[in-house]
């Protein structure tokens, strides 16, 4: 069997604010695995776990941080792509790019969660995966 990737980690700096944006954009509530990781997915949702994880909150230390590169998107596959952008937008998402459809075929768009990692809603059916 080849490996499959199964946890994407997020890096937060508030577990709660995190756990209630993603549960708003992602239209589930996910579950707390420790003080500071939100989990999301998973075999359940058929695919990938998203872990929200702040380390202050589950008593790391933060070191020197980490940031994505800021085009470094974790994307999401929706059927709704417009209630995706509304939701977005409703809790709290900034710099929410207008939907567009993509010259290697996708339509999406793009925004950063509250604590500016870069995130991508793709309609369902238009993924390009390769």
């Amino acid at each position: 069997m080849a490996p499959r990737l199964y946890r994407v980690i997020q890096p937060v700096t508030d577990i709660a604010l995190a756990a209630r944006f993603y549960a708003a954009v992602l239209q589930e509530p996910g579950r707390r695995v420790s003080s500071g990781r939100h989990y999301f997915g998973g075999d359940d949702a058929g695919g990938t776990i998203l872990a929200c994880y702040d380390p202050a909150s589950d008593g790391d230390a933060v070191g020197a941080g980490w940031r994505h590169h800021e085009s470094q998107y974790l994307y999401f596959s929706v059927e709704d792509l417009e209630g995706a952008r509304r939701r977005c937008e409703a809790a709290g998402a900034t710099k929410i790019t207008e939907i567009a459809s993509m010259p290697w075929g996708e339509t999406m768009f793009y925004a950063l969660d509250p604590f500016g990692n870069p995130i991508s809603f793709v309609r369902a059916g238009t993924e390009f995966t390769g």
